[in-house]
């Protein structure tokens, strides 16, 4: 009996050559495909007029940051895009006093942001058919989620595809709690929170199954507040009430786009063609093959960036300056080195009289929520800074914002979780029980070797707990400080504790109920300005590699993507945002006590 053995080598080299020449023809493709339509857009490109009886076509389907942002993947060849709210909302503001602007299509599919961002388009549409012009909103997705919904329900006509499923049925909250699995892979983790921090419950899931009483205290307290903005808002534009509204959640009698006719909810169910002709008929066209469409995120980001240009060649009189994401010293997110460098430019550029910071952040290292404190401090001195919230603007994102002269949430931000904790997980038996690999250890002092694979000692412990202890009493001091409130006062609605916007209102964490709109008009009053010109940091600048890839973005009709793979399991994505946020931990932390999906 013979054996044909063939040797690994010989499908190796292979298979590395051929996977080294497809990676080669893939970028040598791009490159060339990129150089080609940057020539072409030099020789023929030039600014594009918007034609008469423009209708602008936006479609919210995926997230919303608070800049636009956009990416090209050379190993996929795919370009991948995130709108930014700035853009959107000064879209709007444009096209209300656009000529040329007949009305708006809002086609939504699937949105992925918080409910601060959607009552800020919300409001954004309510404000745009004050001036007469329309706004025919069409949920076309197979599922019309109560996000969604809720912003279309600001259009005076709002309608839905006749075979969708339609949520309706309140708020509700899921967290993951990993504490069995810990146990089931022998890791110990250690926990240590600020004093009476019982709400600060980010640990939670590391050493509990389930949420303690103060967790599920504040979970559903700020549920049942946004949850009733949330229904006041709705039931003003669809000219119902909120016990109504409340009966339809709790009875479940909204199940299909056609079930929310009969309440009231929507204008009806259509398929696209009617769409077209309700669209073409608000135009007063004679049939839909009429309709002039140009795309809204096009339309935002041009006039957005061509007015933003020109006015850093001007003199700029108030800065808002964008933060967004985990507070981290560096890299991505919001990055103590990066905001620190805009409030500098802005704090020394003498024609700025006024500064407008834009937080949308759950927080993050306590050291680098320190250093934007900072220079928040050093720049109210000369230049009042007013903080404006987004969705979530809590723990080291609070802590930031407090000392400024005056602070602005949406009734429904996330705010407060005034907090610190440190968690050190214990390795060593799941590498020597799973693995069988065991440590060592030789040093000169009594504490010179600290290793997750190595179990503190009391006295480490009891340090730590100082260390942390410390911190919240700093912080405490800060929020004092810039509230006006003795440190007693502000213990009493800190531990921890999370608060919508609304809520934080009531207590005095904040000033001003409002979006980022408001917040401006509120800089240039204070400051006396007349006409007001602002300039967004970070600034805008003229990039034709970032023209180009917003320009393929358009025409391949990408909308708003995750940067993660489409691909992957929603829940999958969920666990693995989870484990990059576990991996960026580096010293006490002032973050979030959640990582929850509000339906």
């Amino acid at each position: 009996m013979s054996t044909n053995h063939r040797s690994f080598w010989k499908y190796f080299w292979p298979s590395l050559t051929a996977n080294f020449a497809s990676s080669f023809l893939r970028f040598f493709m791009l490159f060339f495909f990129v150089i080609l339509i940057v020539i072409i857009s030099a020789l023929f490109g030039g600014e594009e007029k918007i034609k008469e009886n423009t209708i602008l076509h936006l479609t919210l389907d995926g997230g919303i940051g608070e800049q636009t942002d956009i990416n090209l993947d050379p190993m996929s060849f795919s370009v991948h895009g995130k709108t930014g709210l700035s853009n959107l909302l000064y879209g709007f503001e444009k096209a209300k006093k656009d000529e040329n602007i007949k009305g708006i299509f809002l086609e939504i599919k699937n949105v992925d942001f918080g409910y601060a961002t959607a009552r800020s388009i919300r409001n954004a549409i309510d404000d745009f058919e004050k001036s007469g012009k329309f706004v025919v909103a069409y949920n076309s997705g197979e599922y019309i989620s109560q996000k969604a919904y809720y912003i279309s329900s600001a259009a005076n006509s709002n309608y839905g595809f006749p075979s969708s499923t339609m949520a309706f049925n309140g708020l509700g909250a899921e967290i993951s709690y990993f504490k069995n699995t810990l146990d089931k892979l022998n890791v110990e983790v250690e926990i240590i929170r600020g004093k009476n921090n019982d709400f600060k419950s980010a640990v939670e899931p590391f050493f509990r199954t389930s949420m303690s009483d103060s967790s599920r205290v504040q979970i559903e307290r700020y549920m049942h507040c946004m949850w009733k903005d949330i229904c006041t808002e709705i039931a003003i534009d669809t000219k119902t009430n909120v016990k109504k509204l409340n009966t339809i959640a709790d009875s479940l009698y909204v199940k299909r786009a056609t079930d929310a006719i009969q309440f009231n909810l929507l204008d009806g169910t259509k398929y696209r063609d009617e769409i077209m002709s309700i669209l073409a008929k608000k135009a007063s066209l004679k049939n839909a093959t009429e309709i002039n469409f140009y795309p809204f995120e096009k339309y935002a980001r041009d006039q957005f960036k061509k007015d933003q240009i020109e006015i850093q060649e001007d003199e700029p009189n108030i800065a808002v300056i964008i933060a967004e994401g985990q507070i981290s010293t560096n890299g991505n997110g919001m990055s103590s080195e990066n905001i620190c460098n805009l409030f500098r430019e802005a704090r020394d550029n003498k024609s700025i009289k006024t500064i407008v910071f834009r937080i949308n952040s759950p927080g993050g290292s306590a050291l680098a929520s320190d250093e934007i404190w900072r220079e928040v401090i050093l720049t109210n001195k000369s230049k009042k800074v007013i903080v404006s919230m987004g969705d979530v603007a809590a723990s080291g994102g609070y802590y930031v914002a407090a000392p400024a002269s005056c602070i602005f949430a949406e009734p429904t931000t996330i705010t407060g979780s005034i907090g610190v904790f440190g968690m050190i997980p214990y390795t060593g038996k799941m590498f020597e029980n799973l693995l069988g690999i065991t440590f060592d250890r030789a040093q000169t002092n009594n504490h010179s070797v600290i290793s997750t694979n190595k179990k503190l000692s009391p006295k480490e412990l009891q340090i730590l707990q100082e260390e942390v202890d410390n911190t919240y009493d700093q912080f405490l001091q800060r929020v004092a400080d810039g509230r006006n409130m003795s440190k007693k006062q502000v213990n009493e609605i800190a531990r921890g504790r999370v608060w919508t916007g609304r809520d934080a209102l009531r207590i005095g964490l904040v000033d001003k109920l409002g979006g980022l709109k408001e917040a401006i008009a509120y800089a240039k009053k204070k400051a006396g300005i007349k006409n007001s010109k602002i300039i967004y940091y970070p600034k805008s600048k003229e990039n034709k590699l970032f023209d180009l890839l917003e320009e393929i973005n358009d025409e391949k009709n990408i909308k708003v993507k995750s940067l993660y793979s489409n691909d992957l399991p929603a829940d999958l994505i969920k666990y693995y945002k989870q484990i990059k946020k576990i991996e960026e931990i580096k010293g006490i932390q002032m973050r979030l006590p959640y990582d929850i999906q509000i339906n």
